[in-house]
């Protein structure tokens, strides 16, 4: 979780209509839209990524909490799922922990943890996005 200035190159591949190489600090993936939206389903879509990005922040979020307090949480999952309502957009995410030597109040605090990663907060309020030409 660094405050580092974050370097993403979207560029369109010409495989089909939405297919796109993303290179986003030095890792390479590919995005596209799903079939039934006229993509090609060559990678995740944008909001597959939202998500899963809103998944892996909260793991580690929570992976965070628990070393700093030195808890004995073995694994954390989440798992999540996106939709809208209308315009709104809807998150839910489900924190599993796994650790049996956990104790509730442990486990309380590991899930209140979980919305307060750095993506939930950023989702949850007003980002500022400056769009030039280029």
């Amino acid at each position: 979780m660094s405050d580092q200035t974050i370097f993403a190159h979207v560029m369109e591949t010409g495989e089909n209509a939405f297919a796109v190489d993303i290179n986003v600090s030095g890792h390479q993936i590919k995005g596209d839209e799903p079939l039934d939206a006229g993509g090609g389903n060559l990678g995740p879509a944008p909001f597959d990524l939202l998500t899963a990005a809103l998944g892996e922040c909260t793991a580690m979020t929570v992976r965070w909490y628990a070393n700093q307090h030195q808890w004995p949480l073995d694994k954390v999952e989440v798992k999540l799922t996106h939709h809208k309502e209308g315009v709104q957009d809807i998150f839910k995410k489900e924190v599993i922990l796994h650790g049996a030597d956990l104790t509730e109040e442990q486990r309380t605090r590991l899930v209140a943890i979980a919305a307060k990663c750095p993506v939930h907060k950023t989702i949850t309020s007003s980002p500022i996005i400056e769009t030039s030409a280029g």
